[in-house]
């Protein structure tokens, strides 16, 4: 249903994403990514290194580091699926927010919200 490809919206050493293989109907499960979660108060190491950049809150006591596809989304302000923590089964859950085209790729708004147009905390200190 996925695959990892290079991405014409990413640049750098990686420029990957996420893209259908087939044709996705709204509402569909596309990738469920394990994460591994650990206290707030470990974070502070975890923000010397890249995987800071993969870190995220988990609930109101804990982070977590994505695993999986999930880390491979990209972000945009018109995604065409959404994600869902699932604390029972310890992942992420991604779905088709509108129906999916094969070829096309799979994007996700990184705020959360499908409608939350805030500045993202990686372009905050560019303006």
């Amino acid at each position: 249903m996925i695959e990892i490809k290079r991405s014409p919206l990413s640049d750098g050493e990686f420029d990957r994403g996420v893209f259908a293989t087939c044709d996705i109907k709204k509402g569909t499960l596309i990738h469920e990514a394990p994460v591994i979660s650990y206290p707030n108060e470990q974070h502070k190491h975890i923000e010397k290194t890249l995987l800071a950049d993969y870190a995220f809150e988990y609930g109101v006591n804990h982070s977590a580091i994505l695993l999986g596809y999930g880390m491979l989304f990209n972000h945009s302000y018109e995604p065409n699926a959404i994600y869902e923590l699932n604390f029972d089964q310890h992942t992420i859950d991604y779905y088709a927010y509108k129906d999916i085209k094969a070829g096309e790729e799979i994007l996700i708004n990184y705020n959360g919200d499908v409608d939350d147009k805030e500045p993202l905390w990686f372009n905050m200190d560019k303006d």
